[in-house]
């Protein structure tokens, strides 16, 4: 759990582990930069939210890791990180034993509670979802144990603010391969479906500016939407614009998504809860928040294919 030195004022963030998850986490340290760009703060690449000691203690380790980068900035942040003991499980073991993917979430989130409690945590920040109130939230998979974390954080009493949020242009990296090699990308989503999406970098920045903002309290969320909504073959449009290559979208059953999913080494459970999450999002799961100025983000999916997904493909 991060803190400002010197500070009577403490943050956190929490995201779930992208090693269950396959999430990009964000953890950020509280300090003395009210504005991150004005200041010339870097908003440096993911880092993982949690970690297994290399001694093989078995802890979850909440720190502010490369996330906020001091490059101009008269006060730089500090940060103190606390070691929490839990019991986390390895990956073999969540193969054998089909741990759900709420526990995987709620589970981990845990120990960061008693955290909150104990270190006199003020304002807390989530990385979550879109969906909250919606008849497909209660079976999205990911998303509701998302939602579920959040109501486990909320229930300790903390400020707190849960970034609500879309799919990540960032996830389309996974499928880079076939991208370069075929020309075409993959989803159980209809190709037609027009859904938010929003660049990792900006979801850093709105973070940034929470954790580093002493002013607000209670409880509330923080919709995440991109400048734009696209659908998959809006995309594909996109990506053979800058790539000047063709590229194609292919809607994949469900089933054989989940085939692919379970033979790369994922868990049944998990398997079926990114199935779960995707039929919610085709059926409108992304769209029950109307986009303002304030939710709007700047990076345009054309921006996110010129700056990162070109060169990954031409890497």
């Amino acid at each position: 759990l991060s803190s400002g030195s010197g500070s009577s004022t403490k943050s956190t963030m929490i995201s779930p582990m992208s090693a269950l998850t396959g999430m990009t986490s964000y953890l950020l340290g509280d300090g003395a930069v009210e504005d991150p760009a004005a200041a010339g703060v870097d908003l440096a690449p993911p880092s993982m939210a949690a970690s297994i000691a290399s001694d093989g203690m078995t802890t979850v380790e909440l720190c502010s890791r490369t996330i906020l980068h001091p490059l101009s900035v008269r006060r730089q942040t500090s940060d103190v990180v606390v070691r929490i003991p839990y019991t986390a499980p390895s990956t073999a073991s969540m193969r054998a034993t089909n741990t759900s993917v709420e526990a995987a979430y709620v589970d981990f989130a845990r120990p960061a509670c008693e955290a909150i409690k104990g270190q006199g945590v003020k304002r807390v920040v989530t990385v979550s979802a879109l969906g909250r109130g919606t008849a497909v939230a209660r079976n999205a998979g990911h998303v509701t144990a998302s939602l579920a974390m959040d109501d486990l954080i909320a229930s300790t009493g903390v400020s707190f603010r849960a970034m609500t949020m879309p799919s990540f242009m960032d996830n389309i990296l996974r499928q880079v391969s076939s991208i370069k090699g075929q020309g075409v990308f993959f989803s159980p989503i209809s190709g037609d479906r027009k859904l938010p999406t929003v660049a990792t970098h900006d979801i850093a920045a709105v973070a940034a500016k929470l954790l580093l903002d002493p002013s607000w309290n209670g409880q509330g969320s923080v919709p995440v939407l991109g400048p734009e909504d696209l659908s998959f073959n809006d995309m594909a449009r996109i990506m053979s614009d800058v790539l000047d290559a063709p590229v194609r979208f292919q809607q994949i059953p469900v089933g054989a998504a989940k085939a692919n999913l379970t033979g790369a080494g994922m868990s049944e459970a998990m398997a079926q809860a990114a199935l779960d999450m995707a039929v919610a999002k085709d059926n409108g799961l992304d769209n029950a928040v109307a986009r303002t100025p304030q939710s709007a983000t700047p990076t345009t999916f054309r921006r996110w294919c010129e700056d990162v997904l070109k060169p990954a493909v031409l890497a």
